[in-house]
């Protein structure tokens, strides 16, 4: 079966910086458009960032653009995240997903990580 597992979560203060990992098993990882989420306490899961299959195209919404990093490594069936100069909004719950497109990778991904947190401290 498909497994998507995240990890590189932890506490950290404003201003730091850490990298999120999404390893991919059960699935051609080259053939999937990857995307990470996040959800803070009280709020909906929101839409950070997706890379297309061959890492050519990349996509940040607003709040992010600049300070995070999606990438890939296709002969490693893993997607990470960069994020930098982290503020304590940025606290949350983060998930990876997948998805056989682009278009659907930010509104309907097909599979999902559990989850890793991210605590920033002001």
């Amino acid at each position: 079966q498909v497994q998507l597992v995240e990890s590189g979560g932890g506490l950290v203060q404003a201003g730091g910086s850490l990298r999120l990992s999404c390893a991919a098993s059960g699935l051609t990882f080259s053939r999937y458009a990857m995307g990470w989420f996040r959800q803070a306490p009280g709020k909906e899961r929101e839409f950070v960032a997706r890379i297309s299959w061959s890492d050519s195209s990349t996509y940040y919404v607003d709040s992010v653009k600049g300070r995070f990093t999606i990438s890939r490594d296709n002969a490693k069936n893993t997607v990470y995240l960069q994020m930098s100069s982290l503020k304590p909004e940025d606290t949350a719950v983060y998930y990876c997903a997948a998805a056989p497109s682009w278009a659907t990778v930010a509104t309907s991904p097909k599979y999902w990580g559990q989850g890793t947190q991210v605590t920033v401290s002001s």
